[in-house]
């Protein structure tokens, strides 16, 4: 008895931890690059960057603990009943109570520790989380700044870097233009040739300027311009953001039990202050009230959920006998889909005051427990015959053969026979053999992605839900928003889906000795992997279509649906909303109003500076300022122009209309889209490219994303010949070994594109090589494996 106790946990578990693993590096794909930006850059010790990563890790697995439950005993179990273990086991006189005993003892284990992380772990940690982001918050202002580029994130101060150099802890600038905007009518305008942002403790920074000017205006009175020189200057402001940070809403996440509680019983003491006359602050105060609840009763419905659906996977995965592990992941997502359709439904609907919160944070448990109790009570006295769940997809797929079977024979008839030429490529490719390679692999590529897509809907909902409750946000914009998300995310996981659906399908034909048959019979191992190749390499330039006519698009609107869910204000796009512009020939427009339509600018301000020792040569300002077609020109109204060398004024002129021919923007420059390179295709993010670099722009990031755009997709045909090699190799464990292996594969390459990307970004190598070198790395390496295996 112990002995097969001991057989059950370790199947069961092998399987529970590769799946935790799995599902944890799925989440932490979208933030593995900041990370390793912090590395590159320099900008946080690696022990904080680990730190930070660490973390982030309970949170994490409040989702990604039951999941794993759920694959170890579902997979488990399916692999015993289909090799017929299950079978022998009851043939000796042993029921589904000792499997029910073995699986329960797995199931407790995992729920102790989920409760241990929820209720202990996962506060604690949020809360060190947050300490150590305040920490680095000062040294990351310093790194957030890219050079070329105007940073107005600062407080009524406006930054433009023209070089940054890393450091350790800080980054050191050459080429500074600072402008105080407190009066938008007359900034005061400060350049400095050196220059670093310091931090004098929390939220407190300063600017440590060197060799520079310090140059200002009196709005009424024209005559009167101040130039201050000086070797070092200290100007300090205050951390980015501070004031606009909302407290009406405490972060849930870093509460304890009893916090939770006192805080809903305070929101809905005071809620009764504002009934009956003032029914908005009312209902807040008790949606506030809600929130609080739910989380506390999702403290525990979450970790509970080990044990209802293992409640449930015990019946199911002991009935999958011809399925076997294909069985498993197919009940694995329909499970997932099914628990967490119910946990969110109760959770908004809690929320909505439409049932209790204890309810609506219980009711998946609770669906999933009376299931578990039917289920184990019918598996002992009427087996429960699931069959193998891939048969509707194999029915299908014999149907549509069987049509393009009568297709070709009426066309044959009809005298329309292709020739001979055809026919004979036809009889080598596809074969019968191809095909269920084919079937199999698309049905576990299929599955794979929506579970990966299932999780990282259901992680962003829970990272949202503060801001969804706080912000007042319908439900109707979060699905609206999760469905944007969601081709983005498809996107990404791509790669990692085919390298894991490549494994699965050829462990499973080793492990089952079908390779070894191919063999025999004189089909190579290259011929095997050819029509997965082959899906591959369409899969890949479906990828970078998809990126092309669609991705942007849904970008764009997640994007506008994420600032409304956070309260952001609407981000605009274009230049005219901007003020600061760097012009074509070495200028910064600034300017307070701007009539797109009319073209005419308000309030404008030109400022023209030697590009060499960045001092400024001259400074015009006026009224308003309007686009004449006839000459091509802007037109200049009531204002002044003084040509200025070091701290000295060489001239000073006042107009009332005057025109420069040396201003040659036209309306259309001013007019530009600000985008993300997320948001465009190739075609849109290379004219981008092209218009900033003639506006003087730092466009090293963009220039990695640009060849991202081709090296990323194709990474899904070198994923797929690398996987090869590896699942083909005959090692033990079959899918199990092949899971953990692309885990292990995932790793190694997301971690060094994420370095790669990082150093383009950093300017410390040149972006094709940045964007390009880790498909070509793991094609070689690929390519040499698959070459080595026995054929």
């Amino acid at each position: 008895m112990r002995i097969l106790t001991r057989y059950i946990l370790k199947e069961i578990a092998s399987h529970a931890l590769i799946g935790v693993a799995l599902f944890t590096f799925i989440i932490f794909m979208r933030d593995l690059g900041k990370l390793l930006e912090l590395i590159v850059r320099n900008s946080a010790p690696l022990p904080s960057v680990a730190e930070i990563f660490l973390f982030t890790l309970p949170a994490t697995f409040i989702i990604t603990l039951p999941m794993g439950v759920l694959v170890g005993i579902l997979v488990g179990l399916s692999r015993l009943a289909a090799d017929s273990e299950v079978t022998a086991i009851r043939a000796s006189g042993m029921g589904v109570g000792m499997f029910v005993r073995s699986v329960a003892i797995f199931a407790i284990g995992a729920w102790l520790l989920g409760m241990a992380n929820s209720i202990y772990i996962a506060p604690d940690a949020a809360i060190a989380l947050d300490h150590l982001q305040d920490r680095l918050k000062a040294s990351q202002a310093s790194f957030e700044i890219q050079p070329r580029v105007f940073y107005e994130d600062f407080k009524n101060i406006v930054l433009y870097v023209q070089d940054a150099i890393p450091s350790k802890g800080q980054a050191l600038w050459r080429g500074i233009f600072l402008a105080d905007i407190s009066d938008p009518a007359s900034p005061k305008i400060t350049l400095a040739q050196r220059g670093a942002l310091l931090t004098d403790g929390p939220n407190k920074l300063r600017f440590h300027l060197e060799d520079g000017t310090q140059q200002e205006t009196v709005p009424k009175v024209k005559d009167q311009y101040s130039i201050t020189t000086f070797d070092n200057t200290e100007i300090p402001l205050a951390l980015p953001g501070d004031e606009t940070k909302p407290h009406d809403l405490l972060p849930v996440a870093e509460l304890g039990l009893r916090e939770l509680l006192s805080n809903a019983a305070r929101e809905r003491q005071a809620a009764q202050t504002y009934y009956p006359w003032d029914m908005g602050s009312y209902n807040y105060d008790l949606i506030k009230a809600r929130y609080y609840e739910i989380e506390f009763h999702r403290r525990f419905a979450l970790p509970f959920a080990c044990l209802v659906l293992a409640m449930v996977g015990i019946p199911l995965g002991l009935s999958a006998r011809k399925g076997g592990k294909s069985t498993g992941f197919v009940l694995t997502i329909l499970l997932v889909v099914v628990y967490y359709f119910f946990s969110l439904l109760g959770v908004q609907m809690a929320r909505q005051g439409r049932m209790s919160p204890w309810f609506g944070s219980w009711m998946g448990n609770i669906f999933f427990f009376v299931c578990g109790l039917i289920l184990l009570w019918r598996v002992d006295r009427m087996p429960i015959e699931i069959g193998n769940l891939t048969g509707g997809w194999k029915l299908l797929l014999q149907k549509m053969q069987a049509i393009g079977t009568r297709r070709r024979e009426s066309a044959s008839s009809l005298g329309l026979a292709t020739s001979s030429h055809r026919r004979r490529f036809s009889a080598r490719f596809p074969l019968i053999l191809d095909d269920m390679i084919l079937r199999d692999f698309s049905l576990y590529l299929t599955m794979i992605m929506t579970t990966f897509l299932v999780l990282a809907l259901v992680f962003t909902f829970f990272e949202l839900l503060t801001d969804i409750v706080r912000n007042r946000v319908p439900l109707i914009t979060v699905a609206e928003y999760l469905w944007n998300l969601s081709p983005s995310m498809l996107y990404l996981m791509a790669p990692m889906g085919v390298l894991l659906a490549v494994l699965i399908t050829f462990g499973l034909l080793e492990k089952s000795s079908e390779l070894t048959a191919m063999k025999a019979t004189g089909f190579s191992i290259y011929r095997a992997t050819l029509p997965v190749i082959v899906l591959s390499g369409i899969f890949a330039s479906g990828l970078f279509v998809f990126d092309q006519l669609y991705i942007p698009h849904t970008n764009r609107e997640q994007e506008i649906l994420r600032n409304e869910i956070k309260g952001k204000p609407a981000q605009t796009y274009l230049q005219a909303d901007r003020k600061w512009i760097f012009g074509q020939n070495n200028q910064i427009y600034y300017y307070r109003v701007f009539d797109p339509d009319q073209n005419i600018f308000g309030g404008i301000s030109v400022f023209e500076f030697d590009p060499n020792t960045f001092q400024l040569t001259r400074r015009i300002q006026a009224e308003h300022a309007y686009w004449e077609p006839r000459l091509q020109k802007w037109v200049f109204e009531r204002g002044w122009v003084r040509d200025l060398r070091g701290p000295s004024i060489q001239d000073y002129r006042t107009f009332d209309v005057k025109t420069f021919d040396d201003l040659r923007e036209d309306p259309g420059y001013f007019k530009k889209e600000v985008k993300q390179s997320s948001e465009m295709n190739y075609d849109e993010l290379r004219s981008y490219i092209e218009d900033l670099q003639q506006s003087g722009f730092d466009t090293i990031r963009l220039k990695v994303q640009l060849q991202k755009k081709i090296a990323f997709p194709l990474i899904t045909l070198v994923m797929a010949v690398l996987a090869i090699p590896f699942a083909a190799s005959g090692r033990r464990g079959g899918a199990l070994v092949g899971v953990a292996v692309a885990l292990g594969i995932a790793v190694v390459y997301w971690v060094t594109a994420g370095l790669f990307e990082a150093m383009g970004d950093a300017n410390q190598l040149p972006a094709m090589i940045a964007a390009w070198a880790p498909d070509f790395i793991f094609a070689l390496a690929g390519g040499y494996m698959l070459l080595r295996v026995p054929t």
